[in-house]
C-alpha cells in the first residue's frame, strides 16, 4: 500500500533534471525562470510549475480570428491538440487519469468568463484543475503531467518507464485555457500535503516565450 508522508518539511531546494516531454516546437509559458511562484500561488505544490504550449511550423498556436476572440474555439483547431506528451524521467507510474473531456479553449472576451470560474475549480480540489494526468515516480520526488487528452494515458499504475516512452497525448482538460502540457514536480504524494521541486531541462530552465523543442 502506497503510504502518503504528510509531516511538515523544510522547503526543497534540490532540482530534478528532467528531458523535454514532446517532440516538435513548443512555446513556454508561466516559468519559474521569470517569477516564483510561476502560476501566482503556492498551493498543490505549484510554485515550479511550467506551463508548454505546442506550436505550429510558423510558431503559433491556433491562429486568432474575430470568431476566435468572441467565441470559445474547439480544440481541434490548435495544431498540438492531440500531439504525443514522452515521460520526462525514468521512473514508476503511481497515478493516472484520463476520463475527463476535452473542453473548449478560451481566448478574446471568452477568457474572460473562464476566468471567473477558475475559484470553483480550485475550490473542487487538484483533480479538477489538474484534468487528465500522469505522476511518475522517480529519484527527487514525483514528476507531474496534466491537461492530457481524454482517453489517451497509454501507461498505468505500477508501471516501469523510460524517458522518452510514450504516455499520452496534448489535451485540453482540467484548468486549461488552450491546449498545454502542464509540468510539476513535488517530493510527495498526496499533492495537497507536497512541496514544490525545482526542475531543469537540459540543464536550464527556459523563459516565458522561449520556443523549445525541434
Amino acid at each position: 500500500m502506497l503510504r502518503h508522508d504528510t509531516t511538515r518539511r523544510e522547503p526543497v531546494t534540490m532540482s530534478i533534471e528532467l528531458a523535454l516531454p514532446f517532440a516538435g516546437e513548443w512555446i513556454v509559458r508561466n516559468s519559474p525562470a521569470d517569477r516564483v511562484p510561476s502560476h501566482g500561488t503556492t498551493r498543490f505544490a505549484s510554485a515550479n510549475a511550467i506551463d508548454f504550449v505546442p506550436v505550429g511550423r510558423d510558431q503559433r498556436t491556433a491562429p486568432i480570428t474575430w470568431a476566435s476572440l468572441l467565441r470559445p474555439q474547439a480544440p481541434e483547431d490548435f495544431p498540438g491538440f492531440g500531439r504525443a506528451i514522452v515521460a520526462p524521467v525514468a521512473g514508476e507510474v503511481v497515478a493516472d487519469h484520463d476520463g475527463e473531456p476535452d473542453h473548449a479553449a478560451y481566448r478574446g472576451l471568452p477568457s474572460l468568463g473562464y476566468a471567473l470560474t477558475q475559484g470553483r475549480r480550485a475550490a473542487a480540489g487538484w483533480p479538477a484543475l489538474a484534468g487528465n494526468h500522469v505522476m511518475i515516480r522517480c529519484d527527487g520526488g514525483v514528476v507531474v503531467m496534466c491537461h492530457l487528452q481524454r482517453d489517451s494515458v497509454a501507461v498505468a499504475v505500477g508501471e516501469p518507464v523510460v524517458t522518452g516512452q510514450h504516455v499520452a497525448r496534448c489535451g485540453n482538460s482540467g484548468n486549461s485555457t488552450e491546449p498545454h502540457v502542464h509540468v510539476q514536480a513535488i517530493d510527495r504524494l498526496p499533492v495537497e500535503a507536497a512541496q514544490a521541486v525545482p526542475m531543469t531541462f537540459g540543464g536550464r530552465l527556459p523563459r516565458n516565450g522561449e520556443v523549445v523543442g525541434a
